[in-house]
């Protein structure tokens, strides 16, 4: 890997957590970009029990669900996940700003499910926010959701009208539950149209043992800076919200959209984040996501030259073009590109800008 850290001045001591080394634009988003990104297209998640875990996301979420179908003997589903014969089926729910794609492969019929600890390595979690008179927590929760957070329920950090709360879907994946006051959402800009859906999602969360490296590995792919980093420390209710005693950990942000979506990252000091084994295979059960660009041919060549392997050239299957690759430290990811530009499924017409 030849990725080039233009972060030069982004040193991270894990004892001191020096902030102020790394760099960062308080008003850096997507729209600053130097490349073609456009956003967070689709959050994926690869499942050993189709039918179960999209009832469980349905009933959650209350997602519209765009489609789904089976593939097999298609050459280039082969090709772009790198597999002879592969064989799956794939269903798409619609968020309000961007999509959610649940996979169960068919070679995936015997692996073991792990439970995603808060700590990682890897993407941990996604986050559904709401307003809080329809609690996104109580909605999981009914639909089943397994509690991570202490006592049960969502819980409030900071006193400025957010609660927190983790739990886990039927297959031990992790996803976070923020609650926004209603009196918060109505005064910012995007009050009425979250009153209006209720529901929907954010992040990409990655925990890593070395957040300068994947911070600036992002930067270089992504094109523009940061927007914010944070340390969480000496919290009781930090603790409470990941059930951790004493948490320690430092976390940065890349304002995906003009809103809520965003690249989450965290370091965990306590307890540690372990280094990754290695490459995720990139139908491994978890959690995966896509970047959503205007040429994929370009960001293909740019990002080649600057280190990254891809599984394939780009290949057009359905109504994206599509391709795989890994950051630094193993997490996959994909560049997508609609077909039709027009593409009721493109970062275009899911973000609000």
């Amino acid at each position: 890997m030849k990725i080039i850290r233009i972060f030069s001045a982004l040193v991270v001591s894990c004892i001191s957590w020096q902030l102020s080394a790394i760099e960062i634009d308080k008003k850096a988003s997507i729209k600053d970009t130097t490349t073609t990104m456009l956003g967070v297209n689709h959050i994926a998640l690869s499942v050993k029990d189709l039918d179960k875990t999209l009832a469980f996301y349905q009933q959650a979420s209350g997602y519209e669900l765009l489609s789904r179908e089976q593939v097999s003997d298609n050459e280039n589903a082969d090709a772009l996940f790198g597999k002879t014969g592969i064989v799956y089926e794939v269903a798409v729910l619609k968020a309000p700003n961007m999509l959610f794609e649940l996979t169960e492969f068919k070679h995936n019929q015997n692996t073991t499910i792990q439970t995603m600890p808060p700590q990682g390595p890897g993407m941990t979690h996604t986050c559904f926010q709401s307003p809080a008179s329809t609690s996104g927590w109580d909605k999981f929760a009914a639909a089943g959701a397994t509690p991570l957070s202490r006592g049960g329920k969502p819980i409030d950090l900071g006193g400025y009208g957010v609660t927190y709360g983790y739990a886990y879907d039927p297959e031990g994946n992790m996803v976070e539950l923020e609650q926004l006051d209603d009196d918060l959402l109505a005064k910012s800009s995007s009050g009425e149209w979250a009153q209006k859906h209720k529901l929907w999602m954010t992040q990409v969360a990655l925990a890593t043992h070395d957040i300068e490296a994947l911070m600036g590995f992002y930067q270089q792919v992504l094109g523009f800076m940061p927007n914010r980093v944070a340390p969480l420390k000496d919290k009781i209710r930090a603790d409470e919200i990941v059930d951790i005693e004493n948490v320690h950990m430092l976390g940065g942000w890349f304002k995906m959209s003009e809103y809520s979506k965003t690249l989450e990252f965290w370091q965990f000091v306590n307890p540690v984040t372990p280094k990754p084994s290695g490459q995720r295979d990139v139908t491994a059960l978890g959690y995966s996501f896509s970047l959503e660009v205007g040429d994929i041919q370009q960001e293909y060549r740019r990002l080649s030259e600057l280190g990254l392997t891809f599984v394939s050239k780009p290949i057009k299957l359905g109504e994206f073009w599509r391709v795989y690759t890994h950051d630094i430290d193993g997490n996959v990811f994909s560049l997508r590109q609609v077909v039709n530009s027009e593409s009721a499924l493109s970062v275009q017409k899911l973000d609000r800008r």
